[in-house]
């Protein structure tokens, strides 16, 4: 393994915690926005329906996927401009 790799793994932990702690919110805003309602169906709410619970999960994925995909693009390009090195 590259020096560059292992120099970068606290690095994308740190950001992959951050990018978790963003995503939530960002999907809790949407929520909002979308449900008119402050929380998200758990998969156990027996008063949500299926089309509740299962539109609250894709959301969050494609939020949670596109946020950490954003973060770690970004990590990597900035570690690029510092170091010379592609960290990936």
């Amino acid at each position: 393994m590259k020096a560059s790799k292992i120099a970068y793994k606290p690095v994308g932990m740190a950001m992959g915690a951050v990018s978790g702690v963003l995503a939530g919110a960002m999907f809790k805003q949407v929520w909002k926005r979308l449900g008119h309602e402050e929380d998200a169906p758990d998969a156990t709410d027996e008063h949500r329906t299926w089309r509740e619970v299962g539109s609250a999960a894709v959301l969050q994925g494609a939020i949670f996927a596109g946020v950490k995909a954003a973060v770690d693009r970004g990590g990597a390009t900035a570690t690029r401009r510092l170091t010379g090195t592609w960290p990936g």
